[in-house]
């Protein structure tokens, strides 16, 4: 059964086109990832499916809900954090939570024992009384998801739910995701992170509101073509500014301190950028090639869907 199904979803603001004819499908229980830079059509997205938005053209499916025609029943359903999650600063985390619980009408009997358990589920039972405000982001952002939460929705949508969260509150927030998926809730999650997208069962590559691909991590990876060739030197963006000059812009990528080359021909590629790097006084530290990691798969679908 699919928890959510989107069937060429549309939405434009003027002559501004935010989503393209999306089309997919999300199984029940599945964490699903759409990945994609700012300005991909990922917000967009995320509140058209929690019927914050209305639809240019195109449905979707949430929990059996249509997310027009049925949007007030949906809203009972999911669970919905947005990158700015609507928290109380002058409110104490318990608060906060009962407040969600009041508006999403969960009933007092057994409603102490959810927020007990959702407290000591995110680690937030020792700050129940502290105010929201004095709660650093990755509290915060922990408590906006016990509030999205409190009424044991089918589906939870994520926006960007670890952007500005610091790597030790990412992990963390990740356990509690992890822990959720054994209750068979469906999370459907927008991210920037390409390296957080390994942990998805599946997921959608999205650029300026259009679907570039779609699958397992491994699937999307299988959409490259061509040997990365790994470069380093002790100057990686110069060593990437001669480099495009020789190769073509969009098979040269800068990955922190190492520049990746896309080629057909490793041997002559590898070769031929040793020659090219020396030429202009850059030594290079090696020259080897690696598996490609899913921030190479989107540089590369991107330079093709550009040289269209």
């Amino acid at each position: 059964m699919n928890a959510i199904e989107i069937r060429g979803l549309t939405k434009t603001f003027g002559d501004l086109a935010a989503l393209r004819e999306l089309s997919l499908r999300v199984a029940e229980g599945e964490l699903f990832g759409l990945v994609g830079p700012d300005g991909a059509g990922k917000t967009t997205t995320m509140r058209l499916l929690s019927a914050i938005l209305e639809p240019t053209s195109g449905d979707a499916w949430v929990a059996g809900c249509h997310i027009v025609k049925e949007a007030e029943p949906l809203k009972e359903h999911i669970g919905y954090m947005s990158q700015r999650f609507g928290l109380y600063p002058d409110l104490t985390v318990i608060e906060n939570i009962h407040f969600y619980a009041d508006i999403y009408g969960v009933a007092r009997r057994g409603r102490e024992e959810r927020i007990a358990r959702l407290l000591d589920f995110g680690n937030l039972t020792p700050f129940r009384h502290r105010l929201a405000g004095a709660l650093s982001g990755g509290m915060k952002q922990k408590l906006g998801l016990a509030c999205a939460l409190i009424h044991t929705p089918k589906v939870l949508l994520l926006d960007e739910p670890t952007s500005g969260v610091d790597p030790v509150s990412r992990r963390e927030f990740w356990r509690i995701l992890n822990g959720l998926l054994r209750e068979r809730v469906t999370i459907f999650v927008s991210t920037a992170y390409l390296d957080e997208a390994e942990r998805f069962h599946r997921m959608a590559l999205l650029h300026k509101g259009e679907l570039l691909a779609c699958g397992t991590p491994d699937e999307v990876k299988g959409l490259m073509r061509g040997t990365i060739l790994e470069i380093r030197s002790a100057d990686p963006r110069q060593a990437a500014r001669t480099l495009r000059t020789q190769f073509p812009p969009e098979s040269v990528g800068l990955f922190g301190d190492r520049v990746h080359l896309v080629t057909e021909d490793p041997e002559k590629a590898a070769a031929r950028a040793d020659a090219v790097l020396r030429k202009e006084g850059i030594e290079p530290a090696g020259i080897r090639p690696i598996e490609p990691g899913l921030e190479d798969v989107f540089v590369s679908v991107l330079g093709k869907e550009r040289s269209k």
